[in-house]
């Protein structure tokens, strides 16, 4: 509740600047000011895509001749994912870094890149994402309103749970487990037994400490930013998902712009995505002792051919889903 409150706090002040910026002409009115660029994450600002985002500002800022400024609004203050890309769409929000999770209900045939080890490992994952394949991935968000200037990075997924440890398939029987608004994450760890949920990332803290959900899956990065070490107890390393992101820009928005600023932005999505994996690729090392820290008890031993099996039901359906040559392509990329 307190997270829908404050976003409709920021959407009623947007309509404020809009209606204020009504009383000046165009003309007028960019003299005085550049455009703001407004744009939403759900994480925190110590995160990956907190760092990735304000250095995509930074990099604005100091590139487009004081034509543009782009405002963070972190932790949520937009919107769930799913709601700061409708409201792109619409052109009523500028901007977004998002996980490729939020993609299944706009672009499903980018949900994809949540079928569970469908990556080797993040080297593997971002050769697929910076090629041709990513790069096509992106293209394909336009017809639906969305503007993909580059992949940057959510990170490996992993369980955390509050009551038990996570070896094994089995090990998730019946657990009351969140997960993010992606059909193919949902019917992948229902195949494996557990009871299953989605729920918008700024709720999430809330629900695990209230125990309406036992466990959640996310990058060491998010589990750190997030503090949930301080709501669960068990790290277990699965690995499952790799989780890409992207920079996203309302196509309302981006077709406004001059060629140079839209060059602009680009260029700033490549500063920030590489932002957003040098702060994975640290936390990554140094997070889970972090956690350690903090009390957390970390599994290693998951037994990753046993989770594979596991999930063997649905290789039809995600092949007629996405095509069978498309999930090869990508296993095979690199080998």
């Amino acid at each position: 509740m307190r997270d829908r409150i404050r976003r409709r706090h920021f959407l009623a002040g947007a309509a404020a600047a809009a209606m204020t910026s009504g009383f000046w002409s165009k003309r007028a009115y960019s003299a005085i000011q550049p455009q703001v660029l407004r744009i939403g994450i759900t994480n925190p600002r110590d995160s990956q895509f907190g760092v990735g985002a304000l250095e995509f500002a930074s990099y604005v800022q100091h590139n487009c001749g004081g034509r543009l400024r782009v405002e963070v609004y972190p932790a949520g203050e937009a919107g769930g994912e799913l709601e700061v890309c409708q409201d792109l769409i619409a052109g009523t929000l500028e901007m977004a870094f998002a996980s490729s999770v939020v993609f299944s209900t706009i672009a499903p045939e980018l949900s994809i890149f949540d079928i569970p080890f469908l990556f080797r490992d993040l080297t593997h994952a971002r050769s697929v994402l910076d090629g041709e394949i990513g790069k096509a991935a992106l293209a394909r968000l336009e017809p639906t309103g969305l503007v993909g200037l580059a992949w940057g990075e959510n990170g490996l997924r992993h369980l955390t749970t509050a009551d038990r440890p996570v070896h094994r398939p089995e090990d998730l029987k019946n657990l009351k487990l969140r997960v993010p608004q992606s059909e193919v994450m949902v019917a992948s760890f229902k195949a494996i037994g557990a009871a299953v949920g989605s729920l918008p990332f700024p709720e999430l803290y809330t629900a695990l400490s209230s125990g309406a959900f036992q466990a959640e899956e996310n990058p060491i990065a998010t589990v750190l930013a997030s503090n949930f070490d301080k709501v669960q107890h068990y790290l277990c390393l699965t690995g499952h998902v790799y989780s890409p992101a992207a920079f996203l820009v309302s196509k309302r928005v981006f077709d406004r712009l001059s060629p140079e600023d839209r060059d602009a932005l680009r260029a700033a999505g490549l500063v920030g995505s590489r932002a957003s994996r040098t702060y994975i690729d640290r936390v990554e090392k140094s997070g889970i002792e972090e956690l350690r820290r903090r009390g957390m008890k970390v599994v290693e031993d998951i037994d990753r051919p046993a989770f594979v099996a596991s999930l063997a039901s649905l290789d039809g359906q995600f092949q007629k889903q996405f095509g069978k040559d498309n999930i090869d392509a990508i296993r095979a990329f690199g080998k």
